[in-house]
């Protein structure tokens, strides 16, 4: 006969590995969810450009942002963090990103949403490299699944620039 301990490590040792193939499964089954996000922000004003006493370049947008991610949810997803970025190219580097909005959606009824406001971080360039500039925003999204590794993407909108003065 086979002790307690024995068939203990044996019972455990089985859910594990069902635990384990459950698991496995989940995560592959998100491989097939054929996500279609929309997205657009708008610029509405730029409240100020100024630059900051130490030299830097300054800027404060009031944006509309509308984005429809709900097809990024599957019975797997956990939460999307979901962010705003400017990007644009200086001299000294070929990308700069400033995020200027973020967000957590934790179910697919937050996943559509429209919303007005100005950048939540600052927009400041280590110099004066933003007169004149155009930059795109950017809205990237990372799904945080249950089970399985996380997966991003992003859409960039282009088209977008800073005046040649200062505000």
């Amino acid at each position: 006969m086979h002790s307690f301990g024995y068939r203990a490590n044996a019972v455990v040792t089985f859910a594990v590995t069902i635990l384990a193939v459950m698991c496995s499964i989940a995560s592959l089954s998100d491989n097939f969810n054929a996500s279609s996000p929309t997205a657009e922000i708008k610029v509405l004003n730029i409240n100020w450009f100024q630059k900051q006493p130490n030299g830097n370049d300054e800027v404060s947008l009031t944006m509309n942002i509308s984005a429809d991610l709900q097809s990024m949810f599957t019975w797997n997803t956990k939460q999307v963090f979901v962010f705003v970025a400017a990007e644009y190219e200086t001299p000294q580097n070929a990308l700069n990103q400033v995020s200027l909005w973020d967000g957590i959606l934790p179910s697919k009824e937050n996943a559509k949403f429209w919303i007005h406001t100005t950048n939540k971080y600052r927009f400041v360039d280590q110099g004066s490299n933003l007169r004149g500039k155009d930059f795109n925003l950017t809205l990237h999204w990372h799904v945080m699944p249950k089970t399985g590794k996380m997966f991003a993407d992003k859409i960039v909108m282009t088209g977008y620039r800073l005046p040649d003065s200062y505000r």
